[in-house]
């Protein structure tokens, strides 16, 4: 349906009078010195103020009548305050992924699945879009930065390839922030979790083990962080260190910090190794990695070794892998740490292993969640499956959790939980 009905009264007319409303509007947020990005709901006036004044000037044959005057006032405030033709899919609560492979071919993703959209962009626009969207952000992308993560206004994770380094094209990518699970409880309702596993995890964090989550991209590892994070006691004192703001859970005493990119003189660079470090600093009770993926797992693996409880996330296809991971990582630190040291740390520092799949219909679930005794034999990190997938179900697999001590000192009895899990399962 068009926005504007054309009217037989007037002659010379312009049938589509949008554009004009969007000049008025921009001269309008301009006048205010209105920042649109920040003051979406001052922009939303103005443009219903805008549309009104148009719609009364239409009953005397002056311009032509609004169709849908809500649609126009939605399309104004997407052009001036959001983010364009992308907004309707910003807006979307069953998009979780939106990129664009080049101007003519934009996809999205729901339930896990791509779709390609009929959305034809213009070069033009898509410079635009991440201009505007950079803005918002505080961070940059030329010729010697490639490359750019940044946070939009409303927590959605943007990454964009400069064109040059992508072939022929600029490459966005913009993840949505979709909360969908604040708690380990929402977790079980959305199919991911069994009610004892999820039990079982919450006494964990409770009880201050280290839980590394692990999975593939878009599994839900930073969910399920989010998740457990909740978890934590409101009387311990929360640091989070990761590259962009993602970790949300609600907490009394939490103090998130996140990285930056290097200014224009190549100067003012912090890396997730430096927050790590400092974050030791803050008098923490417990510290959370957003991701961990080169150099900063030996400053974690530090961390936890001397007592801090904390948990992060990190890509792997398993369990087993994870440790793995974990154990070859800090190597990139330097030629002076070697395999001999880190693996009996990991072993030492890492309590539970939770790894997360994406079945065929495309829900995120929790494939096995692992405990490690701390024993190593010939280099190799032992485990003991505590849940894990069969079936299609998640069911407890008889392993014992470490650090028993931990749950007494709780006052939580994990072996009539795990017990009460079991029989659960039969």
């Amino acid at each position: 349906m068009p926005l504007v009905q054309p009217s037989a009264h007037v002659t010379g007319v312009r049938a589509d009078p949008v554009e004009q409303l969007d000049q008025r509007v921009r001269e309008l947020v301009r006048r205010d010195g209105v920042d649109p990005q920040r003051d979406g709901a001052v922009v939303r006036r103005l443009a219903e103020s805008v549309v009104r004044e148009h719609d009364e000037r239409s009953l005397t044959g002056q311009v032509a009548p609004l169709a849908d005057p809500a649609a126009v006032v939605s399309e104004l405030i997407a052009r001036i305050a959001g983010f364009g033709p992308l907004q309707p899919y910003l807006d979307d609560p069953t998009v979780e992924e939106i990129w664009i492979n080049d101007p003519t071919r934009v996809f999205v993703a729901r339930n896990g699945r791509h779709e390609l959209t009929n959305l034809m962009l213009t070069t033009a626009q898509v410079h635009e879009l991440v201009e505007r969207m950079l803005k918002s952000s505080g961070r940059r992308i030329d010729l010697s930065n490639p490359f750019v993560d940044a946070m939009l206004p409303q927590g959605h994770r943007l990454h964009v390839v400069l064109e040059g380094i992508s072939r022929g094209f600029t490459a966005v990518n913009i993840r949505k922030f979709v909360l969908k699970a604040a708690r380990l409880r929402d977790l079980v309702e959305l199919g991911s979790l069994t009610p004892k596993a999820a039990g079982f995890l919450e006494a964990s964090v409770r009880a201050g083990l280290n839980v590394l989550v692990a999975g593939g991209t878009q599994a839900g590892k930073t969910t399920l962080l989010n998740c457990l994070a909740g978890a934590i006691p409101g009387g311990e004192r929360v640091i989070s260190a990761e590259e962009v703001f993602e970790i949300r859970f609600p907490h009394p005493d939490w103090v998130p910090l996140q990285t930056r990119q290097a200014g224009l003189e190549g100067t003012g660079e912090i890396r997730l190794r430096e927050l790590i470090k400092e974050s030791l600093r803050m008098r923490p009770s417990r510290i959370i990695v957003g991701e961990v993926r080169a150099e900063e797992c030996l400053d974690l693996l530090l961390a936890l070794n001397a007592g801090l409880p904390g948990m992060c996330t990190i890509h792997a296809n398993s369990a087993r892998e994870a440790l793995v991971k974990m154990c070859t990582l800090p190597l990139l630190a330097g030629e002076n740490i070697s395999a001999r040291f880190v693996v009996p740390t990991v072993a030492a520092s890492v309590d539970l292993v939770v790894h997360l799949g994406v079945d065929e219909h495309g829900v995120r679930r929790v494939n096995e969640i692992v405990g490690v005794p701390g024993r190593v034999e010939n280099d190799v990190i032992e485990t003991e499956p505590i849940f894990r997938r069969s079936g299609g179900e998640l069911r407890r697999v008889g392993g014992t959790p470490p650090r028993l001590d931990l749950f007494e000192r709780a006052g939580i009895d994990v072996h009539a939980l795990l017990a009460a899990a079991h029989e659960g399962d039969r």
